[in-house]
């Protein structure tokens, strides 16, 4: 089924916040949606971020996902995909997450670009983002579905809000100047453990390019990015699952570190 109702896409929507609201996973979506009905998967979202706003949350940004040539080849997809981020998913370097807010939590480290000014076009030059972007943190994203057993295609992580979760930023931002987007290295690791190692081309080549990827896409949609907004411009690296008391630490070179600590006791609905 590739062309859902109006009153299919308030119904899957539906689902997936009662999803969240009652800690159980929903079925996949794409049998209603479509498996690759990109239109109706964003619909969805959109219609969520609106519930979401009407309850009061505040958006601060935007997050890219797939941003990795091969999990788009597993998708079936050629591009990135994007959701949306809110004040309420901001986590505090190494303040403690309660699992209980996650379904089946798994996280990435990424480099986040906060902005100094608006960009409204709807084709962006490198220089145009390079001029707006004001400093760099390094950041955990902690990924999460609602959709059972992570059983993802491109229309359900979309609907989804790409799969989002929750978020932290390092806490000492730095120039871009100052680091090497393409070179950079990154480790994320457990107990002095490696889990997940990476860099900056793992991005879309540069993170840069995801950046300016999204800002044309946010642009064109009517919804552009502005100054302020944050934007993890995607995972450098592997993603982990994250079971209950466990605490990761993601190094990413010529921006430092920033750890996610997960609370014991409360096991993760996995």
């Amino acid at each position: 089924m590739s062309h859902p109702t109006p009153s299919d896409l308030h119904a899957a929507a539906l689902q997936l916040r009662s999803a969240a609201a009652s800690a159980q996973p929903c079925p996949p979506l794409r049998s209603v949606l479509g498996e690759h009905n990109i239109d109706a998967a964003y619909a969805v979202q959109t219609l969520n971020i609106q519930y979401a706003l009407e309850q009061g949350r505040r958006l601060v940004g935007s997050k890219i996902g797939l941003t990795s040539h091969a999990v788009q080849q597993q998708l079936g997809v050629t591009q990135p995909d994007f959701g949306h981020l809110f004040a309420d998913m901001a986590i505090a370097d190494g303040e403690e997450i309660d699992s209980r807010r996650l379904l089946q939590p798994k996280v990435e480290a990424e480099i986040a670009l906060v902005l100094g000014r608006d960009l409204p076009h709807a084709k962006h030059t490198l220089a145009d983002l390079i001029s707006a972007v004001d400093y760099l943190l390094p950041a955990i994203e902690v990924v999460d579905s609602r959709i059972a057993g992570w059983d993802i295609r491109i229309s359900d992580t979309i609907a989804d809000n790409a799969s989002s979760g929750l978020f932290v930023l390092g806490n000492r931002p730095v120039l871009l100047r100052d680091v090497d987007l393409t070179g950079c290295g990154m480790v994320l690791e457990s107990q002095g453990e490696p889990l997940s190692v990476g860099g900056g081309a793992a991005c879309l080549g540069n993170p840069l390019l995801a950046a300016l990827w999204l800002a044309d896409t946010l642009a064109q949609r009517g919804h552009p990015l502005r100054a302020g907004d944050i934007v993890l411009s995607g995972a450098l690296g592997p993603m982990v699952p994250v079971r209950a008391g466990d605490v990761f630490t993601a190094r990413i070179q010529g921006l430092g570190q920033v750890s996610a600590r997960f609370a014991p006791q409360q096991g993760a609905h996995q």
